[in-house]
């Protein structure tokens, strides 16, 4: 994998790049839409390539491990082949996952021995098994094992968990470099910032992570509850201290807010289910803000739903009609908003990367962010 910055912005630490993997180009600043079973809830992959021009998706370490199993994906010829992708892909190990099954697992210094969700079958995940399972998924980015400490998190759990992390790390970087993609073409292992909302621990992280020289680092255990303000001061005290050459991955964030303020501390990549979970359940991100399509409202509204002009569906629907596919409870008003939703974010991170270029981001970013939060 190849990183090359473009430009910068002038008033912050903003860049636009471009990363080069064996599946194609992903121009950063980006976002990915989150395929955590392997697909995109409620999208076409036609949709993802033609419409919403997403550069690169994600998969689930854990949730394509339980189903549909590596078996299966192996026979298929990995998960490109599987989900019929030809784009770039990421894995995130799983670490999240198992985090969220607080009541259903076990950590220790070897590994997570967890239940399935699906159907309470015992599993356990290491560092080892967790690069062995991201080697037969296929992805062209593969994520670090670690754990993602909770919010709020005591000082003395997320300093034991930090220390696990780093050890899980050197025990990936080893198996990766013991073993070799499966599918004829290279993988990049991504290591994890964690140190929960500890200035100390995070900075330690940080540079344990940049140390490791990897060609890419991710950011992880923010957007967990946490203020958006200790996210931000934790974010731009990790981007101060990782390597400035190479992609930087803020995982699990967020609003287009969220998004645009961390692209000024200097990442450059971004996954979140919000597009896809807040659109099948009627909130459409718009360039003049957030609507709620089952509202009173817009039952006779028979305006586009973003009235600058911003379309990322085959036909322009108004609100009055998507408000009654929502209201009727008609599966076709979860596809179109998620579609619309992942559009716009996707637009979004383009306009960016634009500004980035003509040496305005900051400005326009403080000209926009308020209209885009605000309810309508």
């Amino acid at each position: 994998m190849d990183f090359q910055i473009q430009g910068r912005d002038t008033k912050s630490s903003a860049r636009a790049g471009v990363i080069t993997t064996d599946h194609g180009l992903i121009e950063t600043p980006i976002f990915m839409p989150v395929g955590t079973a392997g697909t995109v809830k409620a999208v076409h992959q036609r949709e993802l390539k033609d419409d919403i021009q997403a550069q690169i998706i994600l998969g689930n370490t854990y949730h394509l491990y339980l189903r549909p199993g590596l078996d299966i994906l192996q026979e298929a010829g990995g998960l490109h082949k599987f989900n019929n992708w030809n784009r770039p892909i990421l894995t995130d190990s799983g670490g999240y996952q198992v985090y969220s099954l607080s009541a259903r697992r076990k950590l220790t210094e070897e590994g997570v021995t967890f239940q399935s969700h699906i159907d309470g079958s015992r599993h356990q995940f290491t560092p080892e098994n967790v690069m062995d399972i991201q080697r037969k998924i296929g992805a062209d980015i593969i994520m670090a094992f670690d754990e993602c400490t909770p919010y709020p998190c005591d000082y003395k759990y997320a300093v034991t968990s930090t220390a696990i992390t780093h050890k899980w790390l050197d025990r990936c970087i080893l198996r990766i470099k013991e073993t070799t993609p499966h599918y004829g073409y290279n993988q990049t292992l991504f290591p994890i910032v964690q140190g929960s909302t500890y200035r100390d621990l995070r900075k330690l992280s940080a540079e344990t992570i940049a140390s490791k020289g990897a060609d890419g680092n991710a950011i992880g255990g923010l957007s967990v509850g946490e203020p958006h303000e200790i996210m931000y001061e934790m974010t731009e005290l990790v981007c101060s201290i990782l390597p400035d050459d190479k992609p930087r991955y803020l995982m699990g964030v967020g609003t287009p807010a969220n998004i645009l303020e961390s692209i000024a501390l200097g990442i450059d990549m971004f996954d979140c289910v919000m597009p896809t979970r807040n659109g099948r359940n009627g909130m459409l991100f718009t360039s003049n803000g957030i609507i709620n399509m089952r509202n009173e409202k817009w039952k006779a509204d028979f305006s586009p739903v973003d009235e600058n002009g911003l379309q990322f569906v085959d036909s322009q629907y108004s609100r009055a009609y998507l408000r009654h596919l929502f209201v009727a409870k008609e599966m076709l008003g979860s596809m179109i908003a998620s579609v619309h939703n992942l559009g716009f974010y996707l637009w979004l991170v383009k306009e960016a990367r634009k500004h980035i270029l003509t040496g305005d981001f900051a400005t326009w970013k403080n000209e926009i962010t308020p209209r885009l939060m605000q309810r309508l």
